[in-house]
């Protein structure tokens, strides 16, 4: 399971990413912030009572509403949300429930919704998840990254 540990070391790789700390720790591409610690307020607390995390929580960006309530939905017992959030494409994520690869994913594809359109197009071409490559979620589902946008698109199977 994932740790602070693996957000720092996942979040420093991906490029022109900035981290900064105050209350809490905040990561950036180009001073869009597409992940953040997110301790849990009295109100998200109420929200969820008994339901409510006792671990570390990170909040993470995502493309849109649509892919916040499919990425709810595929993986509830790791991601989660409060009313705070709502209408908001974020969501929350119990880092000692969440492997390391989907944390990873779930990064990039933050990072990808934030980052200038020619960076994040030069990172596909260039990094881990080139056009030729797929992240381990898109081989499960047969899909792969276009690189110009870098979102999903059916793969060759």
């Amino acid at each position: 399971m994932a740790t602070w540990k693996d957000v720092h070391r996942l979040a420093a790789a991906l490029p022109d990413t900035k981290e900064t700390a105050s209350e809490t720790v905040v990561w950036s591409v180009r001073d869009k912030m597409f992940a953040w610690e997110r301790p849990l307020r009295p109100s998200d607390l109420r929200a969820l009572g008994a339901q409510a995390p006792r671990g570390a929580v990170l909040a993470v960006r995502v493309e849109s509403l649509v892919a916040k309530e499919a990425r709810l939905a595929a993986q509830p017992v790791a991601l989660f949300t409060t009313p705070h959030f709502d209408g908001y494409p974020a969501v929350l994520v119990r880092l000692g429930k969440i492997s390391v690869p989907d944390l990873e994913e779930l990064l990039l594809e933050a990072w990808l919704a934030r980052a200038p359109k020619t960076l994040a197009r030069k990172h596909l071409e260039t990094g881990p998840a080139t056009a030729g490559s797929k992240s381990p979620r898109a081989r499960r589902a047969g899909t792969s990254r276009s690189p110009k946008t870098g979102r999903r698109s059916p793969g060759r199977n």
